[in-house]
């Protein structure tokens, strides 16, 4: 699978100056978590599960999450489980599946399943990748990363968790220091095992009673802000310790009225661009999710929960790595290989200090590998245009 694979081999040409590599479950762990992209979630209990997988897939879909938990009534747990080990089979024994299924997650409630799980999937525990943790603390978190290690012995595959932070210890000033230490030593003696954290902020929110305006971004809203600052300080830093940190969840898909319009809605924009491509965009509120995917990565935040597929494109627009970007990251690292220094970019517009910015410029390269780099001409604009079809 790769990035815009779902795209014509001369559109992916038109626009990238590199494309996205291919890769596959198998690759290794740095490159998947950053391919993660837009992880699309999934209730479990979708009865047309396998064709769903199957649809997003062929839509740019490369990594989902089947939902076992917060997504479904608790009454519906064990027709979930079923629903997914029955649509897994269908998925493994279909002749068209080979390369075109997404990386597959499985959120859980409780450790057990994760075991019971990956005995019942059988042979077709081979389209699984892992599994989604919730309410990670290091007291709850130890259990699932114990039964992890178990069913990946017992099914001779590797497996990832992916734990969502999300617990009242995080978003409690008196406990958060604690919490987040205890979360820190409990994924590092896992490490090979996390793929990536991913943060629940509809939780967080859920707190103190708030919920954010379609207007409104994550880190509009100061007390969540600062739970997202305080997990990436401890938890996603840039000298070898950290992990992939995911950006939240966006949950508006349908027109709803504008409280504000800020500037970003306009500023992907170049004058004279679509009319048609902007109307689509604002018919479906999507200024918000704009401001938030670029304050996600300026907050040191990787890919994005998503919960409905309009949002899939979008993220991994916005993903793509510039070329002035890429100008400016492959100069900082081929300096910094000659000792260092400060040189000016090469599109005359900034000065690139070598060391300081030799991490910053590791994970764009790293991102080019995943989502490409657009020619030098190329915009979000006709990124999405080619992935989105008129509204």
């Amino acid at each position: 699978m790769r990035h815009f694979g779902h795209l014509a081999a001369e559109t992916r040409q038109e626009l990238f100056h590199i494309e996205p590599r291919e890769f596959t479950s198998d690759s290794p762990a740095a490159m998947l978590a950053v391919a993660l992209g837009a992880t699309l979630y999934s209730p479990a209990t979708r009865p047309t599960l396998a064709d769903d997988v199957l649809k997003q897939a062929a839509r740019g879909v490369v990594s989902m999450v089947l939902c076992l938990e917060d997504s479904i009534d608790d009454r519906d747990v064990e027709a979930g489980e079923a629903n997914i080990v029955r649509h897994f089979r269908d998925l493994a024994e279909r002749p068209d599946t080979a390369g075109a299924l997404p990386l597959l997650f499985i959120r859980v409630r409780t450790p057990w399943q994760i075991t019971d799980l990956t005995t019942r999937l059988g042979d077709s525990v081979a389209l699984l990748s892992g599994f989604v943790l919730p309410k990670f603390t290091e007291e709850t978190g130890v259990p699932f990363l114990e039964a992890l290690t178990a069913a990946e012995a017992a099914c001779g595959r590797r497996l990832f968790a992916m734990p969502v932070l999300e617990s009242p210890e995080l978003m409690h000033l008196e406990t958060r220091v604690e919490a987040l230490n205890g979360i820190s030593r409990t994924v590092d003696k896992y490490r090979e095992r996390v793929l990536a954290l991913r943060l629940g902020v509809t939780d967080f929110c859920s707190s103190y009673g708030i919920r954010r305006g379609p207007a409104m971004t994550a880190y509009d809203v100061r007390i969540v802000a600062s739970v997202i600052a305080d997990v990436v300080n401890v938890l996603g830093r840039a000298d070898g310790s950290g992990f992939t940190v995911t950006g939240p969840v966006w949950e508006y898909f349908r027109h709803q009225e504008r409280i504000f319009k800020p500037q970003l809605r306009r500023s992907p924009f170049a004058e004279g661009e679509s009319e048609d491509l902007r109307a689509a965009l604002l018919e479906r509120d999507m200024d918000g999710l704009l401001r938030e995917i670029e304050l996600d990565r300026a907050n040191g935040l990787q890919g994005k929960t998503c919960i409905h597929p309009t949002h899939v494109p979008i993220v991994h627009a916005l993903n793509v790595v510039t070329h002035e970007e890429y100008s400016d990251a492959a100069d900082i690292l081929h300096q910094d290989r000659s000792g260092g220094g400060v040189l000016r970019s090469a599109y005359t517009n900034k000065m690139n200090e070598v060391k300081p910015h030799r991490a910053w410029a590791e994970r764009t390269l790293l991102r080019a590998e995943a989502f490409g780099v657009a020619r030098e001409s190329i915009s979000f604009v006709e990124l999405l245009a080619a992935c989105v079809p008129a509204a």
